[in-house]
């Protein structure tokens, strides 16, 4: 596959703690596994938030909440970026 294949074949996901891109997204993948793909990470992203909310967390140190709220971002992040392709191959498709 030549390289100009495969970056129209491939959209990066937004880097959050390097310069470059290392995950992409497959743009080429059908509707429905792209959908189940953002479903399964903003449920799971509910769900921690969910538990989260109702954890008491008085024994957690300052670090612990940039770390909770770091994983909710990273989920989020990956959510907007699949919902970004599926959103361009529906404006493509029409």
């Amino acid at each position: 596959m030549k390289a100009e294949q495969l970056l129209g074949r491939f959209t990066p996901l937004t880097p959050i703690a390097t310069t470059h891109p290392v995950l992409f997204i497959d743009r080429t993948v059908p509707l429905t596994e792209l959908h189940a793909c953002a479903s399964e990470r903003l449920h799971a992203t509910l769900d921690y938030l969910t538990l989260m909310a109702c954890a008491s967390l008085r024994d957690s140190a300052a670090s612990d909440f940039n770390t909770l709220t770091n994983v909710a971002r990273i989920l989020v992040q990956d959510v907007t970026d699949v919902f970004g392709v599926i959103e361009q191959r529906g404006l493509e498709e029409q």
